[in-house]
């Protein structure tokens, strides 16, 4: 087998075992064995070929470590954006509960909802900020 043939199907087995286990640091790898077989295209010798994946594929995974540290932790599903398309909406609350609950119209249906932590029970307009379950947690807008 030729050495550009290897580092090709060494790159695409990498590949197919960050689909199995769901790391997106294989496939930094995987690009460093893939400039290994660009390098052994252009006749580099195996040394360079094995120090070129070494090099690109840790740098790549260096780099991505870095940018996702700098990109700080998502928050929890009940309170993100991506993945809870409620964070964020609107709502009118006309009056707030003793025990700090609010029956509110929203999308069409009356949900509950409570008030964040620490704020105080305003009527008005809030913004939902959590689910918790099926229970808006808002915040005054």
């Amino acid at each position: 087998m030729e050495q550009t043939t290897f580092w090709w199907v060494l790159a695409g087995l990498t590949v197919a075992a960050e689909l199995a286990v769901g790391s997106f640091y294989l496939l930094m790898l995987a690009l460093g064995m893939a400039a290994a077989a660009l390098a052994a295209h252009l006749g580099a010798a195996l040394t360079a070929q094995v120090v070129v994946a070494a090099v690109v594929g840790g740098a790549s995974v260096v780099l991505w470590r870095r940018w996702k540290l700098r990109q700080g932790a998502e928050p929890e599903a009940q309170s993100n954006p991506n993945v809870n398309l409620d964070i964020g909406g609107l709502v009118q609350v006309s009056a707030w509960q003793s025990d700090g609950r609010a029956l509110v119209h929203y999308r069409g249906a009356q949900w509950s909802a409570l008030l964040r932590p620490g704020a105080l029970p305003e009527p008005g307009e809030h913004r939902v900020v959590e689910m918790l379950g099926s229970r808006l947690v808002l915040e005054k807008t």
